[in-house]
């Protein structure tokens, strides 16, 4: 195992993951004005915008917590959920697929907009484009990585990425080890994806925090129109 195998895949991680809590924290505390979601929609709104706006926002979210169940589900759990090894690899495979092309299409439709309508783009902060960039980057090579798992169903790999996972998330030493001969582009992956986190509290990506999940259960409001 190579030094920068370690770096990456022992201690980035927690550098990440540090830097993503505490700069949140900091961030609320001390920048509340520019904890935002910085919405352009007034400079360029319209049908395309709404659209691509949808797919990528319900790509993204869908993925998130794909990743979040798959890779941090004790495998212990399989049977009673009805699944194998190399079930649940195929089920991630096809949700994988289908909700990151959703979120491509969007991030396209985004990007397009960020970058070529002028007044979107003299509205944006180098941040805005780069984590958007960045977060296109993290997609392509996520839907790279099925086709590699397509010539391995036997699941051993996704067991390997799961138990890295949940190494780092107890704690627990060696974690590395999982990853160690793993295809260069998962090892790519799980960087960017990691260093997303990094740059996370110094991105619009906070207003996640603030996503307005309390709306699901408020009471309606009564409009009631001026005689």
């Amino acid at each position: 195992m190579s030094d920068w195998d370690r770096f990456f895949f022992d201690v980035y991680p927690y550098i990440a993951g540090s830097v993503f809590l505490v700069g949140s924290v900091l961030r609320f505390d001390f920048g509340q004005y520019t904890w935002k979601s910085g919405s352009s929609q007034m400079l360029s709104g319209g049908r395309r915008f709404l659209f691509g706006n949808n797919l990528f926002h319900a790509g993204i979210i869908l993925l998130f917590f794909g990743h979040l169940i798959g890779l941090l589900m004790p495998h212990a759990w399989y049977p009673y959920l009805g699944l194998t090894v190399t079930s649940k690899q195929v089920l991630a495979m096809v949700a994988g697929g289908v909700f990151g092309t959703l979120c491509l299409a969007g991030m396209t439709l985004l990007i397009w907009r960020r970058l070529f309508v002028a007044r979107v783009r003299a509205n944006s902060s180098p941040m805005d484009v780069a984590i958007l960039l960045i977060l296109y980057v993290q997609l392509i090579l996520g839907l790279i990585t099925i086709f590699f798992s397509a010539h391995e169903l036997n699941g051993s790999f996704m067991i390997a990425l799961s138990d890295w996972a949940q190494h780092i998330v107890t704690f627990r030493g060696g974690a590395a080890a999982f990853v160690v001969g793993a295809p260069l582009v998962y090892k790519i992956h799980l960087v960017l994806g990691m260093t997303i986190f990094l740059l996370f509290p110094f991105s619009r990506l906070v207003h996640i925090w603030s996503a307005p999940v309390w709306y699901l259960g408020r009471r309606y409001q009564v409009v009631r129109v001026r005689s």
